[in-house]
């Protein structure tokens, strides 16, 4: 498999993309640049419920209604009656063939195999680093919430919590798949068209309380022709501006924002020749400067 690399911007509208447990469950903030962070693992968690809720089998997947999992059970699951403590190497291609999210993701399983350690490790082909808003963002002013609930029995009134949430935040991962790492875990081809759907659609899927208000603008997976060649962070070729205002603090939605691919597209263009195809997709709301067209054996997804 060769190497790709992904753009993914989402925005996120009156709620909390990732709530910081240490911090009162307070959206993850750089606070001297107030820019807004999403966690690879959040980004991860929407991918697997898509994944799972399509019915795909996983290895770190929910468990049901009020009981928890453990890796240990998980294996057991997915192998069957075979027991785990006298597994060999084809149980191994059993669970890589079975769990789309190792494929994607790798993973440490507590199994012994013999002459070998007490878990495997597989490292993932897919990896995200932190996602960060293009944008300043500010937190909305009001943040204390009642419940009918009270905390104690014999309580006239309810309880009064805290809920933070982000004003506008326009978010951008970037990713790799790596075509060396793809090899050890068997990432397929399907694997990876299921990974441009999952980005696209599980976010509005998936939205909770805290969510809701979360929308796919943009994605893009480069494909090289290779698995010995990236470009990086492909972010660096990527401005926001605002649209309407000329204040960061007056931009309330995605009618507000300019994002100019302009520099992304004149670098892959620079780079065509180890460029195998380009895959995107665009929501109509976003206002883009540079054409999308341009990229070099680009072509539109459809889902």
């Amino acid at each position: 498999m060769n190497n790709s690399e992904i753009l993914f911007v989402y925005d996120a509208h009156m709620c909390n993309p990732n709530g910081d447990p240490d911090e009162e469950n307070r959206p993850r903030m750089d606070n001297p640049t107030q820019t807004n962070l999403v966690s690879d693992v959040r980004l991860k968690r929407y991918i697997r419920d898509y994944l799972q809720e399509n019915g795909h089998e996983l290895y770190v997947q929910k468990g049901e209604a009020g009981k928890t999992v453990n890796a240990s059970e998980r294996i057991q699951a997915a192998l069957g009656q075979k027991k785990a403590a006298k597994l060999g190497d084809e149980d191994l291609q059993t669970l890589l063939n079975k769990l789309i999210d190792v494929r994607l993701f790798g993973a440490t399983m507590p199994i012994k195999l013999e002459g070998k350690g007490q878990s495997i490790a597989f490292t993932g082909p897919v990896q995200f680093n932190w996602g960060y808003s293009l944008n300043r963002v500010y937190l909305l002013d009001t943040k204390s919430i009642t419940s009918h609930f009270s905390s104690e029995a014999g309580k006239e009134q309810g309880t009064i919590g805290k809920d933070y949430r982000v004003k506008y935040s326009l978010i951008a991962f970037h990713g790799i798949i790596s075509g060396y790492n793809a090899k050890n875990t068997g990432l397929k081809k399907e694997d990876v068209a299921l990974l441009d759907q999952a980005l696209v659609k599980a976010i509005p899927l998936h939205a909770t309380r805290s969510k809701v208000g979360q929308e796919p603008r943009l994605y893009i997976r480069v494909e090289y022709n290779s698995d010995s060649f990236v470009l990086g962070d492909l972010r660096k070729w990527v401005k926001f501006s605002p649209q309407g205002t000329n204040k960061d603090d007056e931009v309330f939605s995605v009618q507000n924002v300019k994002l100019d691919i302009t520099s992304l597209v004149e670098k892959l263009q620079e780079h065509k020749a180890k460029i195998q195809q380009v895959k995107f997709w665009k929501d109509g709301a976003l206002s883009l400067v540079g054409a999308l067209d341009a990229l070099p054996n680009g072509s539109l997804l459809t889902f």
